[in-house]
């Protein structure tokens, strides 16, 4: 089978975006007859028709291979087409990586310090947010990226690491912790510090402090728990955030682990096209080595997860 061309792929997936030979020739500064052509030339290495076009129409139709090769295509090729595009206007290689705020404070340093003894001229530029990480992925702004979400996108490759569980934090001069069952009951009339709107940790804690009706009013909102832990070690309020944010060395604030809320799933993701890629695979085995055991609690099966590169 002869040799299939990205100019092949490109022009077919324009062609099939706009519906017309000369939509996709406006697109990709052609001219009509080698959009044509190129469509031609596809359809013979695939020895099958992709298109339907009688002469003289102006729109076109996709056949069911044509449809099936639209549908494959569809999730990546803009997605690696802006990557190649950044990779020709950067002068140095870099790996972009998006995570929460915490596990980035916490937990990502001593990971960069296996990536950078094998590849230590790279820059490596980090995103510290919760949210958008899955569209920021697919536009080409990120790399890779550490998730609690699973964002079940066709286009970006996730793979579950393990998962955590949360610690109800506050103020040691508060008294001992409550029981579990009478969290949110206690927490009433006590200000709650907690992340920005639209974060995982913040929708857990209020689900979880709304119980039986309760109301729940934060009185502070911070990016991540690093903020979070601090406005609770100066006294501002309680908070719930992972339970590995709590060090020994942490005298001035009481904290309790939540058993009774779901352990938090932490996912490692890049886009599909990158899986194989070996600053990815690299960056992937260093976080399974500094993450799961010490941190996270392995995988249990059943548990929703797409590959990413086969066992690390």
């Amino acid at each position: 089978m002869a040799r299939i061309s990205l100019t092949l792929l490109q022009t077919f997936y324009q062609v099939a975006r706009h519906g017309s030979f000369s939509g996709a020739a406006r697109e990709l500064d052609l001219s009509y007859q080698s959009a044509a052509n190129h469509v031609r030339r596809l359809e013979q290495i695939l020895a099958d028709k992709l298109i339907d076009s009688e002469q003289g129409a102006k729109r076109v139709a996709l056949t069911p291979r044509g449809r099936a090769l639209y549908s494959l295509l569809r999730p990546e090729l803009d997605i690696m087409l802006a990557r190649l595009g950044k990779l020709v206007e950067n002068q140095r290689s870099s790996i972009r990586a998006g995570m929460p705020q915490a596990i980035f404070y916490y937990l990502f340093p001593r990971i960069l310090t296996h990536f950078r003894e094998t590849f230590p001229e790279m820059e490596f530029a980090v995103a510290e947010r919760d949210t958008v990480l899955a569209e920021l992925v697919k536009d080409g702004s990120l790399d890779v990226c550490i998730s609690e979400h699973y964002f079940g996108e066709p286009a970006v490759s996730q793979r579950s690491m393990g998962s955590y569980r949360l610690s109800l934090v506050f103020p040691r001069s508060w008294g001992d912790p409550p029981e579990q069952n009478d969290i949110p009951a206690w927490a009433q009339g006590r200000p709650f510090i907690t992340y920005e709107p639209g974060q995982t940790l913040r929708n857990l804690a209020v689900n979880f402090l709304s119980r039986d009706g309760a109301t729940v009013s934060p009185v502070i909102s911070t990016s991540g728990s690093s903020s979070v832990k601090r406005c609770v070690e100066e006294g501002l309020g309680f908070s719930i955030i992972p339970c590995w944010c709590v060090e020994p060395q942490d005298l001035t604030i009481a904290s309790t682990k939540l058993t009774e809320l779901p352990e938090v799933q932490v996912y490692f993701g890049c886009a599909a096209f990158l899986q194989q890629h070996p600053t990815v695979r690299k960056l992937f085995e260093d976080c399974c080595r500094e993450l799961v055991g010490p941190v996270l609690d392995p995988p249990s099966h059943g548990k929703p997860t797409s590959s990413l590169m086969g066992a690390a």
